[in-house]
């Protein structure tokens, strides 16, 4: 472990800011943790049925406030795609093959999940497990794959939206809101704020990059207004106090962002500024900067598979119970509708971990390009092989390749130095002694 800990913390350049790594580490942890605490499979008459606690414990509700945190996502997103693609620009690279390249990194480890759910789906479905159980686990996991298709949808535009203000979608969905709810206007014009909404904190993200970091000030005000327009919206606008879809509930913040959405996420993209200074200040030890970097090089496996880990041990114990004659597991099977579900689901979120990690030491080859049977490894690097992982597309390599030529000696940088054994450090040419030197000195 000691180390794992030296070589994540060699390997990162040392102009990285570790606490952009840290909000999108809590931001995941927050969506997955979100998931599983409101999420519940429910076993009744042979079928599984998705339910949430929202609805009957009205109480729970707070739960979706702490949790969702799809804007810091987005906030954090739009930063790194408007550096990356300024960076990009200054090299000389295209635009297309920018974007080509950020939408293969996103996409490239969605293809192993479907496949995987697409086999399981078939075996289901062939041993005779009800369409509407194998159409709701389905649905558990595709869902939310609509965050993907947004982000990609936004990296692609970034180009076009990097120098866009925030309050330019922000009006969008003010007005969308307007005709939606003040002026009963059709359902559907409320999708235009699926662009529009998340448009916010991304092109929030790219102003940042490009005008540099807010004042506290700012981002105080920015945590307070967003916080208190969110309460009054809530209080006196009509709109639902969960921050996540209800089953069951007429509208839903989320499906498709409505102006409460929009600026609880504001609220938190305030929050995530203030959070950076006391992140960078834990981020300096190394044991926790390990932690978050390794989490971040396994962030799209965690997003994918964090379901499927879920509905693994609830099949799994759900197996057991029939097995040991035992009826359904409570805070696993059971309606979510009371206070002993709540502890009870707490007490399943330790192997719901356990089956993700599973899930990561297995699936995790494909977040990097490979296979694991099939991947074609380079020879190890002189460098510590988290390099590059580390390093930001627009950043070179942390360790230069050696250049040794004849009439030079090796130019070897100091930090690369250490770590390469002496055998293999070049020795310089041994210069040839001249034959008039040698007869003065006879």
């Amino acid at each position: 472990m000691r180390d794992l800990v030296l070589r994540v913390s060699a390997a990162t350049p040392p102009d990285r800011d570790r606490a952009l790594d840290a909000l999108r580490a809590l931001a995941i942890v927050g969506v997955v943790l979100g998931h599983w605490l409101v999420t519940a499979l429910v076993a009744d008459s042979g079928t599984l049925r998705v339910e949430s606690p929202l609805g009957p414990l009205p109480a729970f509700t707070p739960v979706s406030w702490v949790f969702q945190t799809l804007a810091v996502f987005f906030l954090v997103g739009g930063y790194v795609a408007a550096r990356g693609h300024a960076a990009a620009a200054a090299r000389g690279e295209g635009r297309g093959r920018w974007i080509a390249g950020r939408l293969n990194r996103l996409f490239r480890p969605v293809g192993a999940l479907l496949a995987v759910w697409l086999v399981a789906a078939v075996g289901m479905l062939a041993c005779g497990v009800p369409w509407t159980s194998v159409y709701a686990l389905a649905r558990l996991v595709l869902s939310p794959l609509w965050f993907l298709l947004v982000l990609a949808a936004l990296t692609a535009a970034t180009p076009l939206v990097a120098r866009l203000h925030p309050l330019w979608p922000f009006a969008v969905v003010l007005h969308v809101d307007v005709v939606r709810f003040g002026l009963d206007g059709p359902d559907a014009i409320g999708w235009l704020n699926l662009p529009a909404g998340w448009l916010v904190p991304y092109c929030l993200g790219a102003f940042l990059a490009r005008r540099g970091p807010l004042a506290p000030s700012a981002a105080r005000a920015l945590l307070v207004c967003g916080g208190a327009a969110t309460g009054l919206l809530v209080a006196f606008g009509g709109y639902p106090g969960s921050m996540v879809g209800v089953p069951g509930a007429p509208v839903s913040n989320l499906n498709p962002p409505t102006l409460a959405a929009v600026t609880f996420g504001l609220a938190q993209c305030g929050g995530a500024v203030l959070l950076l200074g006391p992140l960078r200040r834990v981020l300096r030890r190394p044991a926790v900067w390990t932690a978050v970097a390794l989490l971040n090089l396994r962030a799209m496996t965690v997003f994918l598979w964090h379901q499927t880990a879920m509905i693994a041990v609830t099949a799994g114990g759900l197996l057991a119970a029939q097995l040991l004659g035992d009826g359904p597991l409570t805070g696993l099977h059971t309606v979510p509708d009371s206070p002993a579900w709540v502890l009870a689901r707490l007490g399943w979120l330790p192997l719901f971990a356990v089956a993700l990690l599973v899930c990561c030491a297995v699936f995790h080859p494909y977040e990097n390009g490979g296979t694991p049977r099939h991947r074609v490894r380079p020879a190890p690097p002189l460098a510590p092989p988290l390099a590059p992982r580390l390093a930001p597309p627009s950043a070179p390599p942390l360790a230069p390749p050696l250049v040794v030529s004849p009439r030079s000696s090796p130019r070897i940088p100091p930090q690369v130095l250490p770590r390469i054994p002496s055998h293999v450090l070049p020795l310089a040419p041994k210069r040839r002694p001249d034959p008039r030197t040698e007869a003065r000195r006879a």
